[in-house]
């Protein structure tokens, strides 16, 4: 199905419903959740994913799992959407949303999927290629596109500041001295909050939000000095440290 509401066929008794959506540039899905899990895939564009636990940002050709009953809302960049939901049992469990890679074969499954009627026979090649599909889902790869976000308030309202203005410099003392704490006890909160020290949350946080304007046309020179490097050269350098590539192969890939 097309440009369709998942509440039309959320009843229906098939282990998954796929269903294709174009979004204008710059539409906000306001903070919702869905009974059955979401595999949410953009064909074109960036999405940016929230929930009370992070931020993700999805580049084009890649994916998010969204579980079932999870609230969140997204942010769409010029993109066309391939959606999967899936009734909570019809694959393994994942641990809270993911970022995920999409080979070659689940995105031709996911483009196709959207053509089959919402009631497609289980028995013929339309639940053939549903079933595929589902094996495919169960053999994604996570990728490192999470910005954790921390439950204490005094420390969340420090990581959405930098969020919302990124600073490859900014410091751990310098953190920790504005919420009256000592080194050492910033960086066990900060890692006990997070889940990663802080240098390395920080360096996440950056690659994360620099994809979204990267894939939106933005030359690199222009991010990192608006981050802080202290050249572009710095910026790719600690871009392919986390994630293995020079921004521009990567989203090439």
């Amino acid at each position: 199905m097309r440009n369709a509401h998942i509440d039309q066929f959320d009843h229906i008794a098939r282990p998954a419903v796929a269903i294709g959506t174009d979004y204008p540039d710059g539409h906000w899905l306001r903070p919702h959740a869905h009974r059955r899990a979401q595999l949410l895939y953009g064909a074109t564009g960036v999405m940016q994913v929230a929930t009370q636990d992070g931020n993700w940002v999805v580049p084009p050709q890649r994916a998010v799992w969204i579980p079932a009953g999870v609230q969140h809302e997204v942010r769409l960049q010029g993109v066309s959407t391939r959606s999967l939901y899936i009734e909570p049992d019809a694959v393994p469990a994942r641990e809270g949303c993911q970022v995920v890679g999409v080979s070659a074969l689940l995105r031709q499954l996911l483009m196709e999927a959207v053509d089959l009627p919402a009631e497609y026979d289980p028995r013929g090649r339309d639940g053939a290629l549903m079933a595929l599909l589902l094996h495919e889902v169960a053999r994604m790869p996570a990728l490192p596109l999470h910005i954790p976000l921390p439950r204490d308030a005094r420390l969340l309202l420090l990581c959405r500041s930098f969020l919302r203005q990124p600073d490859a410099h900014g410091s751990p003392q310098a953190w920790a001295q504005r919420l009256h704490m000592s080194d050492r006890t910033f960086s066990r909160l900060f890692r006990a909050q997070t889940g990663m020290a802080f240098s390395e949350w920080r360096q996440r946080a950056c690659v994360v939000l620099a994809l979204a304007r990267l894939a939106a046309g933005e030359p690199v020179t222009a991010i990192a000095m608006d981050f802080g490097y202290d050249s572009p050269a710095a910026f790719s350098t600690m871009f392919r440290r986390v994630l293995g590539q020079a921004p521009t192969a990567y989203l090439a890939g």
